[in-house]
């Protein structure tokens, strides 16, 4: 009882914030083909230093938001895998293959959509994750618009996959997006590691020796070449957790950050990321490699990827459908994960350093969110007023 309250707070948090996170995204929109573009570039750019102007240090309100607010995001990302993994949908295999095979099939069919425009270009071919990663937010926000005429199993099996596809994105960024590695800075995160797997064999619960050593592993991830984001989620390994406990440090430090994640970080991304000119977008322009790849790796590859993959492992006795639902419901599911807005635009931004490349990658993952969304929406009406 206590597990399907948490699942069920987390999907009212999740889809409230998604409202707010499509606000956001379009403010940065209309704010980028206004008048106040130039005012709007200028603040995200500005320069902010905390208490030094090393480079670690001194990064512009954009990077604050990417390396610095980001990497709470992902350190809950991580809280919420771990919790699942112990106690969740995701500690019996038997309720964990269908949602963890469904994202596997729903983060390498894209990639092959992808690359199938961008094989042959070493410029481009580097966005190939972009359409492999889904938005929680959206897409339980669009699911939650039809209430409990959707069953709460379609909604968990929704976000068990999304939960998965989080963490294939976070090895993904871990894995192909580090480069100039510094192996002296990689050492010394090894000894931090050391420090927090004895913290948690201790079962320490003092948040703040988490959040000093969290943070001296933050410095060193970046300094080691590996993206910033990697240490949240790290970090968020060895904070410790106790099935048998009501109320353990995990579950304390989730419960916390999520309302900030949801309702200010997500957001702020959106604001300081999404926006990108859109007078020169033409039909023209949309058949480039970037958007064409990123636009059918999320509207089709997303949906073969997801569906086919439940399809054979039901039809094979492997899996069985979640309670309740349909296979028109199932099919409504797997369009909504072409929604791939947050962690789409973050690997966006380490996958190309030119503006021109990252704004073709936006447009294509604004416009696949938005057809996914609608499309979705629409066959999972549809399935409820026909079941």
């Amino acid at each position: 009882m206590v597990i399907r309250n948490i699942i069920q707070n987390f999907v009212k948090l999740e889809s409230s914030s998604g409202i707010l996170l499509l606000f956001s995204g379009a403010l940065a929109l209309i704010l980028s083909n206004s008048n106040f573009a130039e005012v709007f570039n200028y603040i995200l750019h500005l320069k902010l230093f905390l208490g030094t102007n090393l480079p670690l240090f001194y990064k512009s309100i954009q990077h604050w938001i990417n390396d610095g607010l980001m990497v709470i995001f992902f350190f809950t990302i991580g809280l919420e895998i771990k919790r699942e993994f112990l106690e969740g949908e995701l500690s019996m295999p038997s309720q964990a293959i269908l949602p963890v095979i469904a994202a596997v099939g729903g983060m390498a069919v894209p990639a092959m959509f992808y690359l199938f425009f961008n094989i042959n270009d070493p410029n481009t071919i580097r966005g190939w994750a972009i359409p492999s990663a889904t938005d929680i937010a959206f897409s339980l926000g669009v699911l939650s618009l039809l209430g409990s005429r959707v069953p709460i199993s379609l909604k968990i099996f929704l976000m068990a996959l999304a939960i998965i596809d989080d963490l294939g994105a976070i090895i993904i960024i871990a894995l192909f997006y580090s480069s100039n590695l510094d192996i002296l800075s990689l050492f010394i995160v090894l000894f931090i590691l050391f420090f927090l797997y004895q913290c948690n064999k201790k079962n320490i619960q003092n948040i703040w020796m988490y959040i000093f050593l969290g943070t001296l592993l933050w410095i060193f991830i970046q300094n080691s070449g590996i993206h910033a984001t990697i240490s949240g989620v790290l970090l968020a390994i060895f904070i410790p957790h106790e099935r048998k406990q009501q109320s353990s440090l995990l579950t304390c430090a989730e419960e916390k950050l999520h309302p900030w994640v949801a309702y200010f970080i997500m957001p702020m991304f959106a604001l300081a990321n999404a926006g990108v000119y859109l007078g020169d977008v033409s039909l023209e322009s949309l058949s480039d490699p970037i958007p064409l790849g990123v636009m059918t790796g999320l509207l089709f590859g997303k949906q073969i990827g997801v569906f086919f993959t439940t399809f054979l492992l039901i039809k094979f006795g492997y899996a069985r459908l979640p309670s309740g639902s349909n296979w028109m419901q199932m099919f409504g599911v797997a369009v909504l994960t072409g929604i791939g807005f947050t962690m789409a635009m973050f690997i966006n931004f380490l996958a190309f350093d030119s503006d021109v490349y990252i704004n073709q990658a936006k447009i294509g993952i604004l416009i696949a969110s938005f057809i996914s969304a609608v499309f979705g929406y629409i066959l999972l009406k549809f399935s409820v007023k026909n079941s």
